[in-house]
């Protein structure tokens, strides 16, 4: 199956950033589109702009979340949603912190598939995109409770590919390095810092970006399956090696 085979999407976290470029993008192709975040405002601004329905919850409200998807037919998911929490050592977080981020990044997704993904193999028809991060690949550091839960999404792909093999039924990864959105700003929960940290002085990725990039994997031939994309900015390279100086013995 192939984007022109679907009728209806669900997308988290689409009251800005990503996930509004991506239900936006989506509604462009003719798709129904429902809508999810917690603010009922952008939502409704984004319904009026590009006919999208729109759902003001909270994606860690599992109830919530069975009451969305009863009785609906989504042929395309795409967990858009994430949060980061707890700059600084894994092992110094506090409880909230790792609390908010699992279930934002992780929870909400296994829900999300085990409430949506039976319909879509039931017809034999559908594509689960998740929107990881490079934080899930690689060992950045700055926000190590994220790079957990998003390295567990990296495995949550993997393993619903298997799960899935033999049915048209699709399953991509999307892994953003930096993109310009309110992301980092709610997470640092200080605009100009998070601008000077994150954005000044970079040319960093723009959320049509990554929605072009989610469009690309839909649009592969029926028989194509774009399991994982990176994509960061040109500027931006992770990995390397560095070595702190070492403390006296």
């Amino acid at each position: 199956m192939a984007l022109s085979d679907y009728r209806t999407a669900l997308v988290t976290g689409a009251s800005s950033g990503i996930g509004r470029a991506l239900a936006a993008a989506l509604a462009g192709r003719g798709l129904e589109v429902h809508a999810v975040a917690r603010r009922a405002d952008r939502l409704m601004a984004l319904a009026d702009d590009h006919g999208c329905h729109a759902h003001a919850l909270d994606i860690t409200d599992t109830g919530a979340l069975e009451a969305l998807c009863r009785g609906r037919e989504i042929d395309v998911l795409i967990n858009g949603a994430g949060m980061a929490a707890g700059y600084g050592a894994l092992h110094e977080n506090e409880a909230r912190a790792v609390d908010a981020v699992l279930d934002v990044n992780l929870r909400a997704v296994l829900h999300l598939l085990r409430l949506v993904v039976p319909g879509m193999v039931a017809r034999d028809r559908g594509h689960v995109v998740n929107i990881g991060s490079i934080n899930g690949l690689y060992a950045i550091g700055d926000t190590p409770v994220y790079g957990a839960a998003k390295a567990a999404v990296h495995m949550i792909g993997g393993l619903l590919r298997i799960d899935l093999a033999g049915r048209h039924v699709r399953v991509t990864e999307i892994c953003p390095g930096r993109v310009e959105t309110g992301f980092h700003i709610q997470s640092m929960g200080d605009e100009a810092a998070a601008r000077k940290k994150f954005y000044d002085g970079r040319r960093v990725l723009d959320p049509e970006d990554v929605a072009a990039t989610v469009l690309f994997a839909l649009e592969a031939p029926a028989h194509v399956n774009v399991g994982l994309i990176e994509l960061t900015p040109l500027g931006q390279v992770p990995g390397g090696v560095a070595f702190p100086e070492e403390p006296a013995p």
